[in-house]
């Protein structure tokens, strides 16, 4: 059959770059706010649900989906005084609940219940910071998904939320002084402040004290000759330095500056050559103790002494290994790691030295998504998951090294699933990890619905996370696959550059790999293999359709990246460069993106597979514009016998904090719409 779209308008609109001329007809969809684009998406929704709404699994997907997300789930917390502060989902509640609890064993009492906020569950906490004594706590709500925070403070005894307001906030961290005074935060300039600028640039560092309003914050540091630059501020564990993470973009690398938290003099760039990745752990006796890729592609921990910076005075508290080192804290006098081993992690505890004096053995193939405790506590708190393990909190004891379960959902972690690891190898031999997931008696054949997932890029890695909708695909009979590409951080910094700028088709050729294996190994065949992938993953898919639609029988790119010419124009787009490259100004990343970029590279007449292309119409950091100009095209120029369908999601933004219902409507369509053009 032939499918039919609502019609859609083309323009005469070119580009000239470096002599070529590039023409962009749908440059109109980039407005979302206009009529014409705005009728144009009501269009589009109108078609695809449509074809949703009848798809035969639809109904029993989502009820089965509902019952498996009805289970209660917490954070790690974290102690400030006696205190603990933590967030539980109760089940199908759109967004988690903030708690404090008064010791181990207290009671927990409800701070925060963001589903009061607004009628639909799209005003979402997503960072929260106590005072050093557990009485004030300061939190960042975000409303339909979007990156912009607004900051307000609590009284924890009481729950009353006091006047501040702090606004113009994102990618910041809070960092309270000693005294609970106030915090320092960094925030963006309003137009006023800084007219013609472009957005997201001239980031600066405050002071702001409780009870006073926010034009009243102290200026802590910026610079104007730098706008670039980013700023996380953090204050030493025992009150002594104000410490910036100086960040650039998506750049791996940064800087770190401090100063004496009792000094306003200038800061001290300690780590100023933007050469490598430096993570400030903690301060201890006259010492920064910091984890870093500098001659250590995949990690090592040094000791700066403050007083002595020069590099050859570092020492090396725990040396480069064999896996890579992703994040040091200093927790009850002890040094701790995590590390990667083939995309799954594994926890060490050192003494000062470094020696190695504990490894406490987690239950399996999994991540540690958080990671709580200071230099002064006794407890190491651990949030953890896997594939068929919902989200766990675990408690370990520095002191008689027992490692046991806080909070758990009992009887979730589900032995009728199976989870096992495979290698695929790339083209240039590369070993590309994959994980296979599926019912432990499941005998895959080459008729087995199987979805292969990735990202491949930002030094992001791909470890195991438990997902209540994949298991309802599982349930049905189906087979996921996560692949473990280059891009990503799973063996350190050689394996993200080997699939960055240039090396970007690395990424596409590592996930056509696993791609093949599946099908080689007779596990799936190209009818029955999709493809999934969100964000730099959606830019993936949806390159990797074009380059092989003989592959897949059905694609999902979920708010995806698609036009690589012009990304770095609208919002955080412009922190993309350091990993993709700018057309604009350079005819070496022109000639590497327009090879890739999926906007450019649609064929007429080609059959692709079928493909749902999903987006959110307040995405602020991958706008719907990439979706919307590659859906148009995909319609415009592909064979019409196989569907091309826009799925836009109302008052969500690229994931953020989206309510548990959205979340369930969204993965029964996408499974849905996998299960019957794979089946």
């Amino acid at each position: 059959m032939a499918y039919s779209y609502p019609t859609t308008r083309r323009d005469d609109v070119t580009d000239d770059f470096w002599g070529t001329t590039v023409a962009d007809p749908y440059r109109w969809l980039e407005h979302p706010d206009s009529p014409d684009t705005q009728a144009w998406v009501d269009a589009q929704n109108e078609t695809t649900f449509d074809h949703l709404e009848n798809l035969p699994h639809r109904s029993a997907l989502r009820e089965r989906m509902e019952e498996l997300w009805d289970f209660p789930r917490w954070t790690a917390p974290v102690r400030r005084g006696e205190r603990l502060f933590f967030t539980k989902n109760d089940g199908l509640q759109d967004q988690p609940v903030l708690y404090r609890q008064d010791g181990l064993d207290g009671a927990p009492v409800v701070l925060l219940d963001p589903n009061t906020l607004t009628e639909d569950g799209t005003a979402a906490l997503v960072a929260s910071s106590a005072s050093d004594d557990g009485a004030l706590l300061a939190i960042s709500i975000a409303e339909s998904g979007s990156d912009w925070q607004t900051i307000s403070v609590l009284d924890v005894e009481t729950g009353t939320e006091l006047p501040d307001r702090l606004r113009n906030v994102k990618f910041t961290s809070i960092a309270w002084l000693p005294d609970g005074s106030g915090f320092f935060y960094s925030r963006f300039p309003t137009e006023d402040e800084v007219p013609d600028a472009p957005p997201s640039t001239h980031q600066r560092v405050y002071s702001h004290l409780i009870g006073t309003a926010q034009d009243q914050d102290e200026l802590v540091y910026a610079r104007p000759d730098a706008p670039d630059l980013g700023f996380m501020p953090f204050v030493s564990d025992d009150g002594r330095y104000l410490v910036l993470h100086v960040w650039e973009g998506t750049d791996s690398r940064n800087r770190l500056y401090y100063r004496p938290l009792d000094d306003d003099g200038d800061f001290v760039l300690l780590l100023d050559e933007f050469d490598a990745k430096y993570e400030f752990i903690e301060h201890l006796d006259g010492r920064f103790m910091v984890l870093t890729d500098l001659d250590a592609p995949l990690g090592r921990i040094v000791a700066i002494d403050l007083a002595h910076p020069e590099r050859d005075k570092w020492v090396e508290i725990v040396p480069q290994g064999e896996d890579a080192l992703v994040h040091g804290a200093l927790t009850g006098g002890r040094l701790i790691t995590m590390w990667m081993h083939h995309a799954h992690h594994l926890i060490r505890i050192h003494d000062a030295s470094g020696a190695v004096v504990d490894e406490p053995p987690l239950p399996g193939l999994g991540s540690v998504v958080e990671l709580t405790g200071r230099p002064s506590d006794r407890d190491l708190f651990i949030g953890y998951q896997s594939f068929t393990q919902p989200p766990t909190v675990l408690r370990y004891d520095l002191e008689t090294r027992l490692l046991g379960s806080m909070w758990t959902a009992s009887g979730r972690d589900d032995d009728r699933f199976r989870t096992r690891q495979t290698f695929a190898t790339s083209p240039d031999g590369t070993r590309v990890p994959m994980f296979l997931i599926g019912l432990a008696d499941l005998e895959p054949d080459g008729t087995t619905p199987t979805i292969l997932y990735g990202y491949g890029g930002f030094d992001i890695s791909v470890t195991p996370t438990y997902q209540p909708a994949r298991l309802a695909f599982l349930e049905a009979g189906g087979l996921f696959a996560v692949a473990n590409l280059r891009g990503g951080a799973e063996y350190g910094q050689a394996w993200h550059r080997a699939g960055m700028l240039a090396n970007k088709q690395n990424v596409f050729d590592d996930f056509i790999a696993c791609a093949e294996y599946l099908i080689e190994e007779g596990i799936t065949s190209a009818d029955h293999l999709g493809i999934l992938g969100g964000s730099n993953g959606g830019l993936l898919v949806s390159a990797v359709e074009l380059q092989r639609p003989d592959l897949f029988g059905a694609v999902v790119p979920v708010v995806p990246v698609t036009d690589m010419l012009r990304y770095h124009h609208f919002t955080a787009g412009r922190y993309w460069t350091p990993e993709y490259g700018n057309a604009e100004e350079s005819s070496e990343h022109f000639a590497f993106l327009i090879e890739y970029s999926p906007l450019h590279n649609v064929e007429e007449g080609v059959t692709y597979p079928p493909t749902l292309v999903t987006t959110a119409d307040t995405d602020d950091r991958v706008v719907p514009m990439h979706a919307y100009k590659f859906t148009a095209t995909m319609q415009a120029q592909a064979d019409p016998s196989s569907p091309v369908l826009l799925r836009v999601e109302t008052r969500a933004g690229h994931g953020l904090g989206k309510p548990t219902s959205k979340a369930i409507e969204e993965a029964a369509d996408i499974y849905s719409f996998f299960l019957h053009h794979l089946s």
